[in-house]
């Protein structure tokens, strides 16, 4: 297994460096980049960084804050002076070849030196270890409770299979799982955070402004009472698949000759599901919980977190996309990609930790 292991690290340095290539290149052919951005600013056509900043007046960042000030009245009625462009690009490190700054920047990514925002004058490791616990937490309840649901439904539907709850259950997981995330993630906040009806759970954010005045168990309803309507968004269309997922591997275990022989045995029915059929079933669908929690995290992450004003990864990551602020772009979709490989791997070991026969270094001879 430790060959197995090294071997899937290994590809891990290739696979990123594809991933890499592929968006550097993209981005290369994309109008407006992180220049152009700052012209629209300084000559008032679109205030791109205020919806980066919050409006905190940290849109060039510190250090060009000075550089471009004076200038601005001029840039606006005469336009900008090409010195003043020429500077702005070696400032962003666009002065160089499209080959030399792919090969320095991955240089700087082996080493998880992912520079600096162009926008936001911190380095981009920090934002992004900033947002980590909202993304984290939002799909890691998501995944926990689509798996406390998802799993019991799953061998009730299976046991009871052709029934009217069977019947029932599945028309209203599959109804769950047509609608889209953001339209329910809206319905939630209209019905329940104030919009038309209902002002039981808060609007936006993950704690209350009062936060730091808040006893240990104040803090842990706080969090719960942000955290429901988000997750809840997240994980309404993940039940179908899961549920159905473990619904047809208990039924492929029942109908086994195992089982059969158990059963003749004059086995209880709850000792045949749970002692014999549930390891062999659950292999799959438990193997599949490191996979489910990363759709989860990068899947549904953007629209959730914008919708209910998180300040998460998704949301950072799409309006760095917006602002063309290559560093936390190339920063978060390198970070985004290794954190999916590592998972990838992940599965696999969990596959082999369900069940020890299952061994990924054997080779037919």
């Amino acid at each position: 297994m430790g060959a197995y292991i090294l071997r899937r690290l290994l590809l891990i340095i290739p696979t990123l460096i594809g991933i890499m290539v592929v968006n550097f290149a993209l981005t290369q052919f994309v109008p407006g980049g992180p220049i152009e951005q700052v012209l629209a600013n300084l000559q008032g056509e679109g205030d791109v960084f205020e919806s980066i900043t919050g409006g905190q007046g940290d849109a060039i960042g510190a250090k060009d804050l000075e550089s471009t000030a004076y200038q601005s009245e001029y840039a606006g009625a005469r336009g900008l002076p090409p010195e003043f462009i020429a500077d702005l690009e070696k400032q962003f490190g666009l002065d160089k070849p499209p080959l030399e700054r792919f090969l320095s920047m991955m240089w700087n990514y082996m080493r998880f030196d992912f520079g600096e925002s162009y926008f936001k004058s911190e380095e981009v490791l920090d934002l992004v270890w900033d947002k980590l616990p909202v993304s984290v937490s939002l799909g890691l309840w998501a995944t926990l409770i689509s798996y406390l649901v998802s799993i019991p439904l799953g061998i009730r539907k299976a046991v009871k299979d052709g029934s009217q709850f069977d019947t029932w259950t599945s028309g209203i997981i599959i109804a769950a799982y047509a609608i889209p995330g953001f339209l329910f993630a809206i319905m939630l906040l209209v019905l329940f955070a104030g919009g038309s009806y209902w002002q039981i759970f808060p609007l936006r954010g993950l704690t209350s402004p009062n936060w730091d005045e808040l006893s240990l168990l104040g803090k842990i309803g706080d969090y719960f009472w942000h955290i429901t309507l988000p997750v809840v968004a997240s994980v309404i269309s993940s039940f179908a698949t899961l549920t159905l997922l473990t619904k047809n591997s208990f039924l492929d275990e029942i109908r086994k000759q195992y089982v059969v022989t158990a059963k003749a045995k004059g086995l209880p029915e709850s000792r045949v599901l749970y002692g014999h059929v549930f390891r062999n079933a659950m292999m799959i669908v438990i193997a599949g919980f490191p996979g489910l929690f990363l759709g989860v995290f990068f899947g549904g992450s953007v629209i959730i977190e914008t919708l209910f004003s998180l300040d998460g990864l998704g949301r950072m990551g799409y309006e760095a996309a917006l602002a063309r602020d290559y560093p936390v772009i190339f920063g978060t979709l390198f970070f985004f990609g290794l954190i999916g490989l590592l998972i990838g791997i992940l599965s696999d070991l969990m596959y082999v930790f369900v069940d020890p026969r299952i061994d990924f270094e054997r080779r037919d001879t």
